[in-house]
């Protein structure tokens, strides 16, 4: 019980110690404005045609991901780059596709 009223004290006054969130057993999320404001970037991109929509991109990439789960994506409105999310075997997997023509850029993972 003390254990858990300390995480949760650490969760509601975070600035009280110097340890992370991740350090007091606090899960850290993305920001639900941060993942709105991705989506709205990609949204507004793409009306602009200044990208490929988010399903155009999709279905370039996941017939190459065969046997993984589809995490979801970010949205670099500076770059126009679309960063794929998905996770195979226990790995997680970033595929970075070039919003603009849709080639991938990049891959992290197995």
């Amino acid at each position: 019980m003390k254990m858990l009223l300390f995480l949760t004290t650490l969760a509601a006054f975070p600035m009280l110690t110097p340890l992370t969130p991740l350090a007091a057993g606090v899960a850290v999320a993305q920001a639900p404005d941060q993942r709105h404001g991705d989506q709205r970037s990609a949204f507004e991109a793409r009306r602009t045609g200044r990208s490929l929509s988010l399903r155009e991109i999709e279905a370039r990439v996941m017939p190459m991901m065969q046997g993984a789960q589809y995490l979801g994506f970010d949205y670099d409105a500076g770059s126009g780059i679309y960063t794929l999310k998905f996770l195979r075997n226990g790995n997680v997997i970033w595929v970075d596709v070039d919003g603009r023509t849709g080639q991938i850029i990049g891959r992290t993972g197995q």
